[in-house]
């Protein structure tokens, strides 16, 4: 199992619209694509200084499977400009860690 991490932050006053948007429309479309090896997402969210961070970590079986969600480029953020409008910076690049144990499964 791959672990695909990444980080965007943006304004408290965009955070409840951004936060919307990705539960109700981002996260909609990636479960609608039917991505093969695809098995969810988690949020994460928290309040720094005079911004708010937000990480995504998606799951999938494999990297074949992660270059069906992202790309050739596996590593390419993945931000639709809807996203990019609310949010201040982002990391331009992901991140993919083998999972080695997860206490949950």
């Amino acid at each position: 199992m791959i672990s695909r991490i990444w980080h965007g932050w943006t304004t408290p006053a965009n955070a409840e619209a951004y936060e919307a948007l990705l539960k109700e429309e981002i996260f909609a479309g990636i479960r609608g694509r039917e991505i093969p090896g695809y098995r969810g997402i988690q949020l994460l969210r928290r309040d720094v200084r005079d911004e708010v961070e937000f990480i995504t970590i998606m799951t999938f079986d494999t990297l074949d499977s992660v270059r069906n969600f992202a790309g050739i480029d596996l590593e390419a953020a993945v931000v639709p400009a809807n996203a990019r409008a609310l949010l201040v910076r982002f990391d331009e690049r992901s991140q993919h860690y083998e999972i080695r144990h997860d206490s949950r499964s």
